[in-house]
């Protein structure tokens, strides 16, 4: 039982390496139970591979029945870390119970297990965790002194974040090595510290976590901000002076140090994109700012003339003297029930658009670098939509008030509907002219490409003259032995 493999594993190693819960059992029962069994090659022990694949019951079995258990893992973790690692809750509070000490053991970078559950975003453990240990939310790691709570958001978890506050409050006020705090971490993950705020401090909260306002206006060693954070990862930034171009360089370079390369818990750290620099796009973002008015400008229009036309029906209502008092004349008609439904339509598109640029709609929205641009490519087909609509609606609104002249009826819907017309007639023109274009294109491009002499023959036998036979034209080749 004692024998080992060439990764110096036993059976015992390998049955808690699968969780074969009996063979644990079994090989513990026959051995005995103060052998201090040694690490693999890879310095797992039986007790810590049970724990990172999550087999709990193999874990309660080595912590009952084994007496001089030992529970050290690789890079100087421990079995505690290594049931984080696993996920699994249930590993943890066995660990905890038996083995609460180990809240506060580091592996050889300083990271607790509180630091690999806050990263992992896994936060039933962190809350066991913490409920055990909460000063283990004061420990930071050796490279970048950030506490489980700064890790946290710097992965943009911000339940997990909040859960953290919730048991230790005080700690929100740890910053790291160089200064940065907890909103400086969140500002390059989430839309807006306003919105982080209003996430975290809700109800009660408000009074727990009121110090987090404070960290609104914390400067780190560099004097930079939350919300010159926020703003370069926002496209807020202005890059016009040299000043500016340097602070936003600082920043980039600040966040690329604790993101590129980095990971915990052999989980690296989710990338960021870029910052948008709105010094160096101050063109395009006002192009996407005169667009953006130009849709806002449209879609209001259709959504009032739109209400207006269902407000003042074609044909006007019944009067008082009528049983169905204030119904529509011409409800029973298709081409007025064709105009209510288009006209509803196109109403509705068009304030799904406003909804799109100014309504609550963006908070459901994924955050985009460019939100202007993301706003507008969004908007475009629906306000499209409206305006399609909005003409149908016209046609049949002329033509079910115009019905009785049946002429003058059909020419006003041709006219009305001349506009879909016209547009394909142009899509149709602008495609056969570029193609016309394109094989000019080609074929001038042929034309000047230099044709490949073949050399005859003849050429090919060496001359009294010195000098070296002009090759003839392919064509010339060709024509000769056509001749022959």
């Amino acid at each position: 039982m004692r024998l080992k493999d060439e990764e110096s594993n036993t059976a015992l190693h390998v049955a808690a390496r699968y969780g074969h819960v009996a063979v644990v059992q079994a090989l513990l029962e026959l051995e005995d139970p103060d052998f201090p069994y040694s690490v693999n090659k890879n310095h797992e022990t039986p007790l810590y591979l049970a724990a990172k694949g999550g087999y709990w019951r193999s874990v309660t079995i080595l912590l009952d029945k084994w007496k001089s258990t030992v529970h050290g893992g690789p890079y100087g973790r421990t079995a505690l870390h290594a049931a984080v690692m696993s996920g699994d809750v249930e590993t943890t509070k066995i660990i905890l119970k038996v083995k609460g000490d180990l809240t506060k053991e580091t592996d050889e970078n300083g990271h607790t297990p509180l630091h690999y559950a806050a990263h992992l975003g896994y936060n039933p453990i962190v809350e066991k965790l913490l409920k055990r240990d909460v000063s283990a939310a004061y420990i930071g790691d050796k490279k970048w002194e950030m506490t489980p709570l700064l890790m946290a958001a710097r992965q943009g978890h911000e339940r997990t974040v909040r859960k953290i506050l919730f048991h230790c409050p005080a700690c929100c006020e740890k910053v790291d090595k160089r200064g940065w705090n907890l909103l400086h971490f969140l500002a390059f993950r989430d839309c807006s510290l306003e919105l982080i705020l209003s996430f975290i401090m809700t109800g009660d909260a408000k009074y727990k976590y009121g110090s987090i306002k404070n960290l609104m206006d914390w400067k780190d060693a560099s004097g930079i901000t939350p919300q010159q954070v926020c703003d370069a990862y926002q496209g807020k930034a202005s890059c016009k002076s040299k000043n500016d171009q340097c602070k936003m360089e600082q920043i980039v370079k600040l966040v690329k140090d604790i993101v590129v390369n980095e990971e915990v818990a052999e989980e690296a750290v989710d990338s960021v994109p870029s910052p948008t620099v709105m010094g160096n796009d101050l063109e395009k973002r006002l192009s996407l700012e005169k667009a953006r008015d130009t849709q806002l400008v449209v879609a209001a229009l259709v959504a009032t003339v739109t209400f207006a036309a269902a407000i003042t029906v074609p044909g006007g209502f019944k009067g008082e003297k009528e049983i169905d008092q204030g119904t529509p004349f011409l409800i029973h008609k298709a081409a007025f029930q064709t105009f209510i439904v288009t006209d509803a339509i196109a109403f509705g598109l068009s304030v799904h658009v406003l909804l799109i640029h100014y309504g609550m709609l963006q908070h459901f929205q994924s955050r985009s670098r460019n939100k202007i641009g993301f706003n507008i490519t969004s908007a475009s087909p629906f306000l499209g939509y409206a305006m399609y609509a909005m003409m149908i609606a016209f046609c049949t609104a002329v033509y079910v008030v115009l019905k009785p002249s049946h002429g003058l009826a059909i020419t006003s819907c041709s006219l009305g509907l001349s506009s879909f017309f016209f547009y394909f007639l142009k899509g149709f023109f602008e495609g056969f002219f570029e193609g016309f274009l394109e094989s000019s294109r080609k074929n001038e491009d042929s034309d000047k490409a230099p044709s490949v002499s073949v050399p005859a023959p003849s050429s090919i036998v060496p001359n009294a003259d010195s000098s070296l036979p002009r090759m003839p034209r392919p064509q010339a080749m060709f024509a000769g032995r056509g001749k022959e």
